[in-house]
């Protein structure tokens, strides 16, 4: 397997430097050493580590730094993961400068046995599925989260930070921009699709005077959830339930669903699009924030779908607007956030190595390799792969909201000055 990867390694390295210790001794050196760019040196600690990764690149990549059978020298994974994407981002259309609406029909090929093979969550697969994630201990979110464990992309005010602004800031501005969406008024109820620790259902309580019904699969997440309203002194007004999105009773003047949408699988668009139109009230408003994919469908790979979050999915802004489309939901607002997840996911990474000696106490090293190889890949997935997030407004009623944008920019002044 050796000259096959060695054949990739020589493609995939276009600037900078990588050497390559096999097993044995052998030593190979791709790219052109450019002296702006990294060197990075790969040992390979067994002689199936070059196979499990022409295999399967991310999975076979992940696995083998999981278990130390591969070493990284010349930085940490993070570093190594953004150097390997940083030749190849999603803006390059390649060496022969393919037209932009020409696809690798290899590749097309693939997206469609991908989508093919995604599972159906139904309601026992969907609780199992969230568990697998979110019902790690809390110990470990509090750790590298901000402190309302908002695990979701913030809000930065430019691509890199020139102000400096921290974590826990930009998940406010966060919360802040998504309520300015929702046009809220005192007393109306609104519905939390995905509620997780219950930060966005309490801050829309505590600035807007709404009541709020967060709902989550986790059980791990309600506990917290419940504890903090009761904490607040809200739970008569900020209320989490262990509740399917298919099992809710309405109606509600107002949806939001942040970060919750990956998990709902295409088979189940449609339906999850039925259940929001006919929980809304005639002039409600929707506002979903879901990771999405640029350049059409496609499938997830296989460590995420193995590791991370089983049976999740990102979707294409067609399929997500496709599927509302045949539910009576209009569109009124679509923004793309480009980089922001980028500049959050880094926040946790630093985070995250910070505490490295509690994430080995709670689990073990392979763990918290695990989790680092993940925080990278996503970040590099936001800088310089497909990956972005969309927020869609939608509404039953062309006239529930103004016609122009103003009241979203005046409302996020408003609640960012409180």
């Amino acid at each position: 397997m050796k000259w096959i990867l060695d054949k990739v390694l020589s493609r995939m390295v276009r600037t900078g430097r990588l050497t390559v210790v096999y097993h044995d001794g052998t030593t190979r050196q791709f790219g052109p050493g450019n002296p702006d760019r990294p060197h990075f040196t790969l040992k390979f600690r067994d002689r199936g580590v070059p196979m499990a990764i022409v295999r399967d690149p991310r999975l076979g990549l992940a696995e083998a730094f999981m278990d130390d059978r591969l070493v990284i020298e010349g930085g940490d994974i993070m570093d190594f993961v953004a150097f390997m994407r940083h030749d190849h981002p999603w803006e390059w259309t390649g060496k022969r400068e393919r037209k932009a609406s020409e696809k690798n029909p290899l590749v097309k090929r693939a997206g469609v046995i991908g989508k093919a093979l995604i599972k159906a969550n139904d309601r026992r697969r969907s609780r199992a599925n969230v568990a697998h994630h979110y019902d790690l201990s809390g110990a470990l979110y509090a750790l590298f989260l901000d402190k309302d464990r908002q695990y979701s992309c913030a809000y930065w005010p430019d691509a890199k930070n020139e102000a400096g602004i921290g974590l826990e800031q930009a998940q406010e501005d966060k919360k802040a921009h998504i309520a300015a969406k929702l046009m809220l008024s005192p007393g109306q109820r609104v519905l939390d699709i995905g509620c997780g620790w219950g930060g966005m259902a309490l801050y829309l309580h505590r600035t807007c005077g709404v009541d709020v019904l967060g709902i989550t699969l986790s059980e791990e997440q309600l506990k917290v959830a419940r504890q903090r309203a009761i904490d607040a002194g809200v739970q008569d007004h900020v209320k989490f339930e262990l509740i399917d999105y298919r099992d809710v009773e309405g109606p509600f003047d107002r949806i939001v669903s942040v970060g919750m949408f990956e998990h709902v699988g295409t088979p189940h668009y449609s339906e999850f699009f039925r259940l929001c139109h006919n929980l809304l009230t005639p002039d409600g408003v929707m506002l979903l924030h879901t990771i999405g994919r640029v350049g059409g469908p496609g499938r997830t790979d296989a460590f995420t779908d193995k590791y991370i979050f089983p049976g999740g999915y990102i979707p294409a802004l067609s399929e997500v607007v496709a599927a509302s489309e045949q539910n009576k939901l209009m569109v009124t607002d679509v923004e793309t956030l480009r980089l922001h997840y980028a500049l959050t996911l880094r926040e946790w990474y630093k985070r995250t190595v910070a505490h490295k000696a509690e994430i080995v106490a709670l689990y073990d090293e392979r763990f918290f390799r695990l989790w680092t190889f993940y925080l990278a890949g996503a970040t590099a997935a936001f800088e310089s792969g497909g990956m972005v997030n969309f927020q869609i407004q939608y509404t039953r009623n062309r006239r529930a909201l103004p016609i122009t944008r103003d009241y979203m920019h005046e409302a996020e002044a408003a609640l960012r000055g409180r």
